[in-house]
């Protein structure tokens, strides 16, 4: 039998199971009708001719018996598998706005053939490499003129409120939004903004601070009568969707100061030489000899050997780092090559756990793990080093990631590392080259092995052994 999506329990139109490669989608009672709405009305082709929505074919029997008795009542839904599954807190800003401009997009398109979204979750949009796509089919519903839009400040709390905090205080929304998976309160934007800045920006009064205002009323007078809301026009609803989106398209990131990783990659401090040309090369060598399906890049940087894994024949590359300016090259990087390449935000030492209701509604990065090849390059020490994790522990678990690899061993002579050590005593007497191969010897047969400089940077190929 198909299993059950132990994140697709919220919406009670219908649920998500997996059968192998295959993501079922049950669509109950008014979803069902909606769903054949949306197909007769030409929504749905339009949609999907653009790449804005994901695909939906009925399922055939063998897959109908896939799934369980009961969920069989109204129609069974068949969905491309996506590359990987994120979610809004390992998004780097531009991704976020992406997704945001994506979620109005649709919805004013959805409106030229009567359909609206129910709600505005930005767990409805996923990513295919650098581009968004909707994925929540049921959200669609018929739409009549003077509806009012149920979902706006969902779309304000789970991406607005989020890009505001990077574009105009210069906070990533990553680890907050992680702590509080709803979204960002606007009561909590209002209080960063204070009252100044609060009355002078119309989109910020219109969308922020007049609506957490009549909410902090309503709090303090429960008992006041609530008069029904005013019909809104579509052509007043369309205004709505066509500002934000205006709003959105101008919002930029505030820089953050420049991290040892950043300073690395933009002054390339690190290799002499052609020692970054030959690092180049032993990437593309393995990608076109191992042609992995999707990798990972751990400590991705700004995507360059990314981009070398897929011009040298991997399917899919998934990144991750914690450097956030380093990321917004990154997604530029994948959106202006058009590359099948999702960057993603995460602390290697802290990455994304499972939670939500029973620990289980996002899962943890580790239950997403897909990848077949794994490369990280210049990371080894940011983790034994800079965070006290110890060498075996690290190797462990980036072996663990993926069945072969390439891993970049940084001795302690190197400049970074000693730039990590200028202000800090020396503790690590087990980090050197031999304690390294050591390590990697008890869980992987070393492929080969490329000295950049003598007694220096050592890219390392690996194949992991069973047991």
């Amino acid at each position: 039998m198909a299993i059950r999506d132990p994140g697709s329990f919220r919406d009670p139109t219908g649920t998500i199971f997996s059968s192998g490669d295959t993501i079922l989608r049950s669509v109950n009672g008014e979803a069902a009708r909606n769903f054949a709405r949306l197909k007769s009305s030409g929504a749905y082709d339009d949609l999907t001719g653009r790449g804005w929505i994901i695909g939906a074919d009925e399922a055939d029997a063998a897959l109908l018996a896939e799934v369980p008795e009961p969920a069989r009542g109204g129609r069974v839904l068949v969905h491309p598998r996506l590359p990987f599954i994120s979610y809004p807190y390992e998004w780097p800003f531009a991704l976020l706005k992406r997704a945001a401009l994506l979620h109005l997009d649709v919805q004013l398109r959805a409106l030229d053939f009567g359909f609206a979204l129910s709600d505005a979750s930005a767990y409805n949009v996923q990513f295919a490499g650098h581009r968004p796509v909707f994925i929540d089919i049921p959200s669609f519903v018929p739409y009549q003129d003077g509806d009012y839009w149920t979902g706006h400040r969902q779309f304000i709390e789970q991406f607005v409120n989020p890009l505001l905090l990077r574009a105009l205080f210069g906070i990533a929304h990553n680890a907050w939004y992680r702590g509080a998976l709803e979204g960002i309160a606007s009561s909590d934007i209002v209080a960063l903004l204070g009252r100044f800045r609060r009355w002078l920006a119309p989109d910020i009064l219109t969308n922020i601070t007049l609506p957490d205002l009549m909410q902090r009323r309503a709090r303090h007078a429960p008992d006041t009568a609530v008069r029904p809301a005013r019909p809104l026009p579509r052509a007043a609803l369309e205004l709505v969707l066509q500002r934000l989106h205006g709003w959105i398209s101008k919002l930029t990131p505030k820089a953050i100061a420049p991290t040892e990783w950043q300073r690395d990659e933009i002054g390339n401090v690190s290799y002499a030489g052609d020692e970054e040309r030959r690092k180049q090369d032993f990437v593309a060598d393995f990608a076109r000899r191992r042609l992995p399906a999707c990798a990972w890049d751990i400590g991705c940087n700004t995507g360059r050997y990314a981009e070398a894994l897929l011009a040298n024949g991997a399917g899919s590359v998934v990144g991750f780092d914690s450097d956030l300016d380093a990321l917004e090259a990154a997604a530029s990087r994948a959106s202006a090559g058009s590359l099948n390449f999702l960057p993603l935000f995460s602390d290697a030492a802290n990455p994304s756990p499972a939670q939500g209701w029973a620990e289980a509604e996002r899962s943890g990065l580790t239950s997403r793990r897909n990848a077949d090849a794994v490369i990280a390059l210049a990371l080894v020490h940011h983790l034994a080093i800079g965070r006290n994790v110890p060498l075996p522990f690290v190797v462990e678990w980036l072996v663990g990631l993926a069945p072969r690899g390439v891993i970049e061993f940084v001795p302690k002579p190197d400049p970074m590392v000693q730039r990590m050590l200028r202000l800090r005593r020396d503790i690590f007497e087990d980090y050197d080259s031999a304690q390294f191969e050591q390590a990697l010897g008890r869980h992987a047969r070393i492929v080969q092995r490329l000295e950049l400089a003598a007694g220096g940077r050592t890219l390392y190929e690996f194949e992991r052994v069973a047991g």
